[in-house]
């Protein structure tokens, strides 16, 4: 009996890793939360939503290497979930959330070399609050969504798969022009997947409620080694101790 489902299980996985890599060829983000243990999900939420109540920054910025397109937003560092948390860091860590990420990737990643990115926290919470259109520095984005407003008051992820960013000429607006924008609704306690690097996109305005959220970066063999600016991230992210 106890092989009979030990059989049973990995065929739904495999289904499951079948199902969030068919979409994230398609759009270059999938749903992957039932790849993780509902425990673990909930460990996560709750941290991030007590992490970015204690310790938030609020930022409004905006950036060149991206068109000006904002960034309103409060967040949490790595350093600061490293010092007052355990849930996010066990996770990023766990040899189980690498090989889930990577069975949906279709190969191996790597904990990002640039420490700072490896995971960090945004919340949303004011009325027009937005994540605006970007790309980022490595290849996949591992996110969990704590809290999240309906569909309707926004929220929601847009992207735009297989685009390339040019630091020095954006062109954000042609690129939405040319392009299909997908959307990706992701609700409290859900996962989702990207492809960040060659994907734009962005989290729709919000218009009430509040959206927290963990972002998990890994990066392929190739990431580990090139040079990368970190122009965006280091005006958005670093923070006292970083």
């Amino acid at each position: 009996m106890a092989d009979g489902f030990e059989l049973d299980h990995e065929a739904r996985y495999a289904q499951r890793i079948a199902a969030a890599q068919k979409d994230f060829e398609r759009h270059g983000a999938a749903l992957v939360s039932r790849l993780f243990p509902a425990s673990v999900r909930y460990a996560v939420a709750s941290e991030a939503i007590q992490l970015a109540e204690r310790l938030s920054v609020r930022r409004d910025l905006a950036f060149a290497e991206t068109d000006f397109t904002p960034r309103r937003m409060r967040n949490v560092t790595r350093t600061q979930i490293a010092e007052n948390g355990i849930a996010i860091q066990q996770a990023y860590e766990s040899p189980e959330v690498a090989e889930a990420v990577a069975a949906v990737a279709g190969q191996p990643v790597y904990a990002c070399p640039y420490e700072p990115e490896q995971f960090v926290i945004t919340q949303l919470d004011r009325p027009g609050d937005t994540h605006g259109w970007h790309w980022d520095d490595y290849s996949f984005a591992l996110v969990w969504v704590a809290e999240c407003p309906n569909t309707v008051d926004g929220g929601f992820v847009e992207c735009v798969p297989d685009t390339a960013w040019d630091k020095r000429r954006p062109a954000i607006e042609q690129v939405l022009r040319d392009c299909t924008v997908h959307r990706l609704e992701a609700g409290p306690g859900q996962v989702y997947l990207m492809r960040a690097s060659t994907t734009l996109h962005r989290v729709h305005p919000i218009r009430l409620g509040r959206r927290t959220i963990v972002n998990m970066a890994f990066a392929t063999e190739d990431e580990l080694f090139r040079p990368v600016s970190h122009e965006t991230m280091d005006a958005l992210w670093l923070g006292p101790g970083d």
